[in-house]
């Protein structure tokens, strides 16, 4: 059956924000006398920021979460765009008709600041984020929740990630997958969790959806 829903993980999929986390990982991890390699930092990126700090210093995590989170707010701007033909691409999408939501393990108030600077907000009637489920990816709970809000069915559905949190919880929704060669994890590391697609650009998502 053709795709008519796409749901779209934001973080390293959409939007690069890879050095803002980065950097905001490093703000933190310095103001509280931690140390770690920028591999170590990279592999940190995905997860919800209360597992990843939970895991560091149970103590201090929510502390750190707040460290975090004022300076990636602070500094977004300067750091946050779109991956190329990324725009584009959702524009004709939507222009298609093909229903689009954003499925994030960010907390709402940053989304829109990401989808508001790099005018996407337009496109996505449905957003789910931190705030709104109780189990975050890789439980299916988030695309289950925005295909219902978006009245789709899983065998016309796609979800497109970054990570392996995406592809598992859009698996378990039972929906078609895709995983972007843009992402910091590799292309081996991606396929081992046997995506439907694999997109080299953005564009590839014209053809998978039939356009």
């Amino acid at each position: 059956m053709s795709i008519r829903t796409i749901l779209f993980d934001l973080d390293g999929t959409l939007l690069n924000t890879n050095e803002l986390i980065r950097a905001s990982f490093e703000h933190t991890f310095e103001k509280f006398n931690l140390h770690f390699t920028p591999e170590e930092i990279k592999e940190l990126n995905g997860p919800p920021l209360n597992e990843t700090f939970h895991h560091i210093d149970p103590e201090k995590s929510e502390q750190m979460i707040t460290t975090y989170r004022e300076y990636n707010m602070k500094e977004h701007d300067r750091y946050v765009e779109t991956f190329p033909a990324v725009y584009e691409t959702i524009k004709q999408l939507h222009d298609k008709g093909i229903a689009l939501g954003i499925v994030s393990t960010k907390i709402k108030k940053t989304v829109m600041m990401g989808l508001e600077l790099t005018k996407l907000t337009e496109f996505f009637p449905v957003i789910i984020t931190y705030d709104d489920v109780s189990h975050k990816k890789p439980h299916p709970e988030p695309v289950e929740k925005a295909m219902a809000r978006l009245h789709a069915t899983p065998e016309t559905t796609l979800m497109v990630g970054d990570n392996f949190h995406d592809i598992v919880s859009g698996q378990r929704a039972g929906v078609q997958t895709a995983a972007v060669s843009w992402s910091e994890k590799t292309e081996d590391f991606l396929k081992s969790y046997h995506p439907t697609y694999y997109l080299d650009t953005m564009r590839d998502l014209l053809t998978v959806a039939g356009e």
